[in-house]
C-alpha cells in the first residue's frame, strides 16, 4: 500500500493549490471592487473627463474697441495684416528645437536668424527684451508686416515650416491723425502672461491665452471695456483628431469704443509747439553753466477749466507706439529704455515732478491771506532779503517798494514771499516750536490745493509730487539720517555740508526751508497735471476737478452709451474776492508782467489771457522753466527741463497753442474759421445705426498750419530779447536771482 491519495495529489500539492485559489479569488475580488468604484461610484465623473479628452477648443479673438478723439477721429483702432507666428510646442518637437526652421523662416522674411530666435524665447529674470512674455502655448507673432508673397511661400511649403503659420489677423494700429502722436496717453498692448491668467481666473473679466492686454495709458486704464470677450468654439474629435461634431460655441463679443476728450488737432499743435520750443531752447546759451541749454524733457497739458477734461497732453521725448505691435525689436526696446534714451515711456505730464518755481506763488499768496495778511497791504519788494548772513536778490536788483499781494504775483517779487514765509515761521515758534503751536499755513494751504497727492486722472501710475511739511521732513530724516551722518562734513564740499546739516537737524523745519518753499524751491515737487487743476480752478471760480480723458464708452453695436461725467475734487481755500485779485494779477502778468515780452499784441480785450511764470533751480542741472496759463475756457501748462526761464522757453509755444484754439492770427486779429476749438467740445460724436461712429477727416498738419498763421507775430522773432528794465511798465524773463556757479543751490540756514 502507499500513502498517495486517490486524487494523485500529495498534501504539499494540495496546499499549494488552495493558496493559488485564494490568490486568484483575491485578485478577482480586488478587480471587481475597482471596477465597481470606477464604473458605479465614480463613473459619472470619469465619463465627464473622458468626454473632455475628445473636445478641442478653437479661440476666436475679440476685436478690440477703438480709442477715439472728442470728434470721433480714431486715435487707436485695428487693421488687418498678414501675421507670421510660431508655435513653441511644435518647434520643441523638432530634434534641434526648431532652430533650423527658424533660420529658414528668417531667410524668407528678410530678418536675421538671431532676431527671429529672440522673438520666440521666453521672458524671465535673466532674459532681456525682446522675448515673449505671454503664454508659451500661444502662437508667438514673429512679424505683422509679412508681404503676400512671403505668406504664400510659407503656406505652400508647410512641410518645410512645421509650427509656422501665416494668417491675416486684426492687429492694433495707432493712427496718429494729423501727425499727432499721443503715445504716452494711449499706451500699448502686449500678450497676457500666465500669472495674469491665474490672477484673473475667478474675476468677472478672465483672460484667455490669446488675449492682448493694455500695459500703459488708456489701453491699460480702460482695458476691461476695450478688450471685449473672445469667442470659443468646442469641437468633438476622435482619437485621431478628426472632427466628429460641434459641442458648444460662444460667440466673440467685440470690445466697446472709448470716446476721449482729446482733440487730435489740438494734440498735434501741443506736440509740435513743445518739440519746437525744446529745439529753440537748445540753441540758447546759458550764462550760468557756460553751455547751451539741454532742454532734455518737457510736457504740456491743455485742460477744460470748467470740467477737468483733457483736450491735449504731450510729453517729450516721445516715441511711436506702433513699435510694440507684433512684438518689439531689441533695437527699439533699447531706444525706449536705454540710459541714453531720456526714457520716452514716461508720461511727464503726470509722472514728471519738479520744483514749480514761482508758479507756486499762487499757493503762497492764498496761504498769506489765510494767515491774515491783507490783499492790498504794503509788502516791501526790496532788491534783496537777508537771512543768516546770506543775501538773495530779485532779478537784476529789482525793487518795487511796498506793493500788494496782487502786484507781487504780477512782477513775481521773491522778497515779498521770503518776508511773509519768514514771519510765519517765526510766529510758529521757529526751529523748535512748542507742541500744537505751528499753524503751518503755507503747508496746510498746499494740501488744500490738492498737492502732495494724486489728482485721480484716468491714467495709470500717476505720481503724487511732494509737500515738504514737518511730517515729511521727519520721515525723510529717519530714512536718511544714517547716510547723512556718515557722509556729512562740517567743512567739506557743498554736498557734504548739506549732509552734515541734515544729519544734525534735518528733521526740523529750518528758517531757510520755509523761505525756499514759499517760492516753489527746496524740496517741493509738483506735476504739470496738478498745476493744470489748480490754475483751472482759479479760472472757473475756485472748483477743482478730477482730470479725465475718457468721455464716454460706446458699445460695439452703438446701442449703449455710458458717459464719463466730470467729477469735482474740492474747492480752493480762497474767497471770491481773493480769486478776483489773483485773476487781475495773472492778467497783468500777460500785459505788463513777467510774460508781457512774449504776449505783445495779444487781443486781451477779446480773449482774456492770464499767466504765471516760473523758473526752478535744480541742483547739478540747468533751470527748469514753467508757464501756467488760463482763459475762461482752458488752462494750459507747459514745462521744459533744463531750458531756462518759463516765459523764455515756453512763452511762444503756449501763445501759439491759444492762437490755434481761438483762431488768433499773428497780427492779433481773430479768424473764427481757423479756430480749432474756440469753446470746449460739449457733445459726443454721432453714432450711426450700424454702430460705427461718424468722424471728420483730419487733413494736413495742424501744427504747421498753426505755425504758419503766426508768421506776422513780432514776438516770435528768434532774436527778440526779454525786457529787463525794473520799470513796472515793462516785463522780464522771470530770472530774478543773482548768477550762481554751476552746482550751487539756494539753501538758507
Amino acid at each position: 500500500m502507499t500513502n498517495i491519495p486517490e486524487t494523485g495529489r500529495t498534501p504539499r500539492v494540495q496546499t499549494r493549490l488552495v493558496v493559488i485559489q485564494i490568490l486568484v479569488l483575491s485578485l478577482l475580488g480586488t478587480l471587481g471592487g475597482r471596477l465597481w468604484y470606477l464604473q458605479i461610484r465614480e463613473g459619472a465623473e470619469y465619463q465627464k473627463e473622458a468626454s473632455g479628452n475628445h473636445v478641442q477648443q478653437v479661440v476666436d479673438p475679440a476685436v478690440r474697441g477703438d480709442i477715439l478723439d472728442a470728434r470721433g477721429v480714431p486715435l487707436a483702432d485695428n487693421e488687418t495684416r498678414l501675421v507670421v507666428s510660431a508655435s513653441r510646442t511644435d518647434l520643441l518637437k523638432q530634434k534641434d528645437d526648431g532652430k533650423a526652421v527658424l533660420a529658414k523662416l528668417a531667410g524668407v522674411l528678410g530678418m536675421k536668424p538671431e532676431e527671429v530666435a529672440q522673438k520666440v524665447r521666453l521672458c524671465d529674470a535673466k532674459t532681456p527684451q525682446p522675448c515673449w512674455n505671454g503664454s508659451p502655448y500661444q502662437p508667438i507673432p514673429i512679424t505683422d508686416e509679412a508681404t503676400p508673397k512671403q505668406a504664400l511661400q510659407i503656406r505652400e511649403r508647410a512641410e518645410d515650416f512645421p509650427g509656422i503659420t501665416a494668417e491675416p489677423e486684426a492687429v492694433r494700429r495707432y493712427a496718429g491723425p494729423g501727425k499727432s502722436n499721443s503715445a504716452q496717453v494711449l499706451g500699448y498692448l502686449s500678450p497676457v502672461t500666465d500669472d495674469e491668467i491665474q490672477k484673473a481666473k475667478d474675476t468677472d473679466s478672465p483672460y484667455l491665452r490669446s488675449d492682448m492686454v493694455g500695459r500703459s495709458g488708456l489701453e491699460r486704464q480702460y482695458d476691461k471695456v476695450l478688450r471685449g470677450k473672445a469667442g470659443v468654439t468646442r469641437y468633438e474629435v476622435d482619437n485621431l483628431g478628426r472632427v466628429i461634431g460641434k459641442a458648444k460655441s460662444d460667440a466673440a463679443e467685440s470690445g466697446s469704443n472709448l470716446v476721449t476728450s482729446i482733440d487730435s488737432r489740438v494734440q498735434r499743435v501741443a506736440e509740435y509747439e513743445l518739440n519746437k520750443a525744446m529745439k529753440k531752447a537748445r540753441q540758447q546759451f546759458d550764462k550760468i553753466t557756460g553751455e547751451n541749454y539741454k532742454a532734455d524733457s518737457g510736457a504740456v497739458v491743455v485742460m477744460e477749466a470748467k470740467t477737468g477734461r483733457i483736450v491735449a497732453m504731450a510729453s517729450a521725448p516721445t516715441y511711436d507706439p506702433n513699435v510694440w505691435v507684433g512684438g518689439i525689436s531689441a533695437k527699439d526696446y533699447k531706444a525706449l529704455t536705454g540710459k541714453d534714451s531720456d526714457y520716452p515711456l514716461i508720461n511727464r505730464a503726470i509722472q514728471g515732478q519738479a520744483a514749480p518755481g514761482s508758479t507756486f506763488k499762487v499757493v503762497s499768496t492764498a496761504a498769506a491771506v489765510q494767515a491774515g495778511y491783507e490783499w492790498d497791504g504794503g509788502y516791501p519788494c526790496t532788491s534783496s532779503y537777508s537771512v543768516g548772513g546770506q543775501v538773495f536778490k530779485n532779478f537784476e536788483g529789482e525793487s518795487f517798494g511796498p506793493i500788494s499781494l496782487g502786484r507781487a504775483l504780477e512782477v513775481s517779487c521773491d522778497t515779498v514771499f521770503y518776508g511773509l514765509a519768514d514771519r510765519e515761521w517765526k510766529k510758529d515758534g521757529g526751529i523748535n516750536p512748542k507742541k500744537g503751536q505751528p499753524r503751518d499755513y503755507f503747508f496746510k494751504t498746499a494740501h488744500q490745493f490738492g498737492l502732495g497727492k494724486e489728482t485721480g486722472i484716468d491714467l495709470p501710475n500717476e505720481v503724487t509730487g511732494r509737500v515738504p511739511d514737518r511730517q515729511w521732513k521727519l520721515d525723510y530724516w529717519k530714512a536718511n539720517k544714517d547716510a547723512w551722518c556718515k557722509s556729512g562734513k562740517k567743512d567739506g564740499s557743498y554736498v557734504e555740508k548739506i549732509a552734515y546739516e541734515n544729519c544734525l537737524e534735518g528733521n526740523k523745519m529750518r528758517e531757510g526751508d520755509e523761505i525756499n518753499y514759499s517760492i516753489g524751491q527746496g524740496d517741493t515737487l509738483v506735476t504739470p497735471i496738478q498745476e493744470a487743476v489748480i490754475y483751472g480752478a482759479v479760472a472757473n471760480g475756485g472748483t477743482m476737478y478730477q482730470p479725465t480723458i475718457g468721455k464716454a464708452v460706446i458699445s460695439a453695436d452703438g446701442k449703449t452709451v455710458t458717459p464719463i461725467k466730470p467729477r469735482k475734487s474740492g474747492k480752493l481755500p480762497v474767497s471770491q474776492a481773493t480769486l478776483k485779485g489773483m485773476d487781475d494779477a495773472f492778467a497783468g502778468v500777460i500785459t505788463r508782467g513777467t510774460a508781457a515780452w512774449k504776449f505783445g499784441g495779444w487781443p486781451q480785450d477779446k480773449i482774456a489771457l492770464h499767466a504765471k511764470t516760473g523758473t526752478a533751480e535744480v541742483y547739478g542741472k540747468q533751470t527748469t522753466g514753467w508757464l501756467a496759463t488760463y482763459t475762461k475756457d482752458y488752462s494750459v501748462i507747459m514745462t521744459i527741463a533744463q531750458a531756462g526761464t518759463g516765459s523764455g522757453s515756453s512763452g511762444e509755444a503756449v501763445r501759439n497753442i491759444y492762437s490755434a484754439l481761438y483762431g488768433v492770427q499773428g497780427d492779433g486779429s481773430i479768424d473764427n474759421k481757423k479756430a480749432l476749438l474756440p469753446e470746449p467740445q460739449k457733445g459726443l460724436p454721432k453714432v450711426r445705426t450700424d454702430g460705427t461712429i461718424a468722424a471728420p477727416k483730419v487733413t494736413g498738419d495742424p501744427g504747421k498750419d498753426a505755425e504758419a498763421s503766426q508768421k506776422d507775430n513780432p514776438t516770435n522773432d528768434d532774436n527778440q530779447q526779454p525786457a529787463t528794465s525794473p520799470s513796472p511798465s515793462t516785463g522780464n524773463s522771470n530770472t530774478r536771482r543773482r548768477p550762481r556757479r554751476r552746482g550751487s543751490r539756494r539753501k538758507l540756514t
